[in-house]
């Protein structure tokens, strides 16, 4: 109890200077969302776009299409031709970037907070009035498909994780990878791009998070200027496919010319959202935060049959996956490190964890929390991030005692109930020779 009680003293102390009576929201008649946290430590801002659209909205002949559009927006629209957009933002002071995922596409521009306008001016402008220049399209795509060619051939681990995510989802979209298929991405027309974007970068399908030295009432005045005007699409079509429950382990082997072997096991577990959120990520932790994590721990610094060895846990929509994956040491056999991952996990299902690795990785947890909150950035993509994928902004000044609540009794029951071999996607990627 006196480490719990410890424990949110720190995070009431984290959050101290940041309350929630402190963020301000506003919805334009267009449905948009707007929510602004005053932070006058320095004289810039950050502004994020979050965007309700991930390869989770695609379906087969346009898997990708997400993707593209966090390049076309970066490509000219009626105001700001090609290459303005940027030019604009840093002789203004401002930087930006961007980025895809399964069910977000997310926009920050960082700038001082003097040329504010001009920054709602520049996304005004793209949002409403994208220019689909064919000759711009035809570049872009290009560019994709380079990108996922080169991607996949510099990096097995991302083509395993491709092939685990491909077998382990058979219903769900979270099935092909954001990038999407070559073939999609090679066919995809202008009427396909001009549907997708009217739909998907309509204003109600938006949720904007300003941070920084900035004054309510003068955001709420601009955002009523530049982004209210622009009119909403048609409504997005729901994602109503649930995965269904898997039945028996599925197992997939990829033949690379690797100089070791790689091995990932992935487990279906709920959404975000889900009540046992807390314990699968302070799981995810035990297992693999740092050198005295139970895998690096186990695998790579006592027993050295792997050099290298992760674990992912996303934030995602719908229910998704729980990933562990590990590179060989020298002359070691996949099924070799397969074996040393799931006795790991067996630990946990038979024998629980301790309540000293438990409370390590709750004040970890807080950490992070806390350096994430010491800046306007983190600040701003953190309050979007709650909103989204746990429902309510709010919800990030409760993660704190969300985390101290966590038992290790929990720990043991979330390992039990979704660390089992029939719920299990087994990837291997190895050279030919090996195999044989």
């Amino acid at each position: 109890m006196k480490h719990v009680l410890l424990f949110l003293i720190f995070g009431v102390l984290a959050f101290g200077q940041t309350k929630v009576e402190d963020i301000q929201t506003h919805t334009l008649k267009n449905g948009m969302k707007i929510i602004v946290l005053e932070d006058h430590s320095i004289p810039n801002a950050n502004m994020y776009f979050f965007w309700k659209v991930g390869s989770r909205n695609e379906y087969p002949g346009i898997t990708g299409i997400s993707h593209f559009f966090e390049h076309m927006m970066f490509n000219g629209a009626k105001k700001y031709g090609p290459k303005m957009f940027d030019r604009t933002m840093e002789a203004n002071g401002g930087a930006n970037n961007a980025y895809t995922s399964e069910n977000v596409t997310v926009y920050t521009d960082w700038f001082p907070s003097s040329s504010i306008e001009v920054m709602f001016d520049l996304e005004a402008d793209r949002i409403a009035n994208l220019d689909f220049n064919e000759k711009m399209i035809e570049s872009e795509r290009g560019v994709i498909l380079s990108e996922r060619s080169t991607g996949l051939e510099n990096s097995p681990l991302r083509q395993l994780w491709e092939e685990v995510q491909g077998t382990a989802f058979f219903a769900h979209p979270y099935r092909w990878s954001v990038i999407g298929y070559e073939s999609d991405i090679k066919n995809w027309t202008k009427e396909d791009l001009e549907t997708y974007f009217k739909t998907y970068y309509s204003p109600n399908n938006c949720v904007v998070v300003i941070v920084g030295d900035v004054d309510f009432e003068n955001v709420k005045s601009l955002t009523q200027k530049y982004f209210e005007p622009i009119p909403n699409g048609p409504p997005p079509r729901k994602i109503n496919t649930i995965e269904p429950e898997q039945l028996g382990e599925k197992r997939v082997n990829l033949e690379r010319d690797v100089p070791s072997p790689y091995v990932m096991l992935a487990y279906h577990v709920p959404q975000t959202n889900s009540d046992e959120y807390y314990a699968l990520s302070l799981l995810e932790s035990i297992l693999s935060s740092g050198k005295t994590s139970r895998l690096y721990n186990s695998l790579v610094d006592e027993r050295q049959i792997a050099i290298r060895v992760s674990t992912d846990y996303s934030y995602a929509f719908d229910p998704y996956i729980f990933t562990i994956y590990g590179i060989c040491a020298n002359k070691v056999k996949p099924d070799l490190l397969e074996s040393a991952i799931l006795a790991e996990l067996d630990k946990i299902i038979k024998d629980g964890v301790t309540e000293q690795e438990l409370q390590k990785v709750k004040n970890q947890k807080l950490m992070d929390f806390y350096h994430t909150m010491e800046t306007i950035n983190g600040k701003a993509n953190t309050i979007g991030t709650y909103d989204l994928f746990f429902g309510d902004y709010k919800k990030l000044f409760s993660a704190p005692q969300d985390f101290a609540r966590v038992t290790a009794e929990d720990i043991q029951k979330v390992a039990k109930k979704y660390f089992i071999k029939k719920n299990r996607t087994v990837g291997v990627m190895m050279a030919e020779e090996v195999i044989q």
